[in-house]
């Protein structure tokens, strides 16, 4: 087990570096191109692939890290570039970690690399579980799942909503119910290959923020997909699937498995916003003169720099605490992952909020980027569970009470 240390090693301060001037030499330049058109950047994510950064080598090396701060540190860096070509980027990540969460060795070690390709073929990957009827109410989910004995394939029918690269993936992670009859208990998760029949994308969203990355609904229509891409196997379905029920303790659920994976580093991504913003607003604090004197010299701009400062770094040690748990195999007793996320999320739109403040009309314009970055913010109090959802997960944690 890896001590707890706000000591960066020496891999990590390089790949830190390396990270940082991707962002500030190749994303942050493109960010508000790709924001104004509101397509996927596939050039950049090209770019990244060819350096080593889109791969599952470098995801899962940072997955990996025993620190497991290197996730965090990745995130924060390419957000603090700009948010949706980062989300573009990471949007894969989503997918793999639900096949990581859910599925066999073989399963990890066949769909997790096929899903980033090679830098002269590069691919992408869906995560898909809300749906137009259950976003925070995962027991709502419509979605079916069917095995078809005879051939040994699961027929899957249904329409997600809200899907990171939904559609226009190569490789989709399905959430569906397989026994209606047990709510959540009864859902599991299934791969579904490039270029199966019966999977489109439906509604393409055109959104407040994050317009770089590419959010759509998937529709699933009689889509036949190989036994074998049930995740964890059929053996371990009907296991689960009899404890839940004879109501016994069945195992965690599909996305919850993957949610509370990824939950730090939906924190981390936020911390980079807020930095972003926070840098803009202190730079240009320093030389904005107002009565004679730069704006940072008067205490109402100075104390709200120091506030911006002071809650970005109480979140990043949220993250780094609740990804070191993750780790080294703490149990969150307090539901550590949600405080890491609620936080950083709530604080990147007070931040961003503060940034165009500071910065005035100018910061109300799109010539300056914090507007952008206020838009990419909102969406951190809202998906991978909104904060109202967080703080029950925490309440329910700290309090050993079922609230509703």
């Amino acid at each position: 087990m890896a001590e707890f240390s706000l000591d960066l090693t020496e891999d990590q301060i390089t790949m830190q570096k390396w990270l940082h001037d991707f962002s500030a030499e190749v994303i942050r330049p493109a960010a508000h191109e790709w924001d104004e058109r509101e397509e996927t950047p596939w050039p950049i994510i090209k770019q990244a692939s060819e350096v080593g950064i889109y791969s599952v080598d470098f995801m899962a090396q940072q997955w990996f890290d025993d620190t497991g701060l290197g996730m965090m540190i990745a995130q924060e860096e390419l957000f603090w570039g700009d948010a949706g070509i980062a989300l573009s980027i990471m949007g894969t990540g989503l997918a793999a970690a639900a096949v990581s969460a859910n599925g066999t060795p073989e399963q990890i070690g066949e769909f997790v690399p096929a899903m980033y390709g090679t830098p002269d073929d590069v691919k992408l990957a869906a995560f898909c579980s809300s749906e137009p009827d259950a976003g925070s109410d995962v027991g709502a989910m419509k979605t079916r799942a069917a095995y078809d004995e005879a051939n040994d394939e699961w027929i899957l029918n249904g329409t997600k909503t809200w899907a990171t690269n939904g559609g226009i993936a190569d490789w989709h992670v399905i959430v569906a119910t397989v026994d209606p009859s047990l709510g959540t208990r009864g859902q599991a998760s299934f791969v579904v290959p490039p270029g199966t029949k019966g999977l489109t994308q439906g509604q393409k969203f055109k959104k407040h923020g994050i317009r770089a990355s590419h959010t759509a609904e998937v529709v699933l229509d009689d889509v036949h997909i190989p036994g074998g891409n049930l995740l964890g196997g059929r053996e371990k379905l009907d296991g689960r699937l009899t404890r839940a029920r004879e109501g016994l303790k069945s195992g965690v659920q599909p996305s919850m498995a993957t949610f509370e994976r990824t939950r730090p580093t939906v924190g981390a991504q936020a911390v980079g916003i807020a930095r972003a913003a926070y840098e803009v607003a202190l730079d240009y604090a320093k030389v904005r003169e107002q009565f004679g004197r730069p704006i940072i010299e008067n205490q109402g701009i100075a104390f709200k720099l120091a506030d911006m400062k002071m809650k970005i770094d109480a979140s990043r040690l949220l993250v780094w605490r609740a990804a070191w748990m993750a780790r080294n195999g703490k149990e969150f007793t307090a539901a550590e992952g949600s405080q890491s996320k609620l936080f950083a999320g709530e604080t990147a739109v007070w931040v961003t909020e503060q940034a165009i403040q500071i910065l005035g009309g100018n910061g109300y314009t799109r010539e300056y980027p914090v507007e952008r970055m206020h838009r990419d913010a909102k969406i951190y109090t809202i998906f991978e569970g909104t904060s109202e959802i967080q703080r029950l997960v925490i309440a329910r944690a700290i309090s050993g009470t079922y609230i509703r």
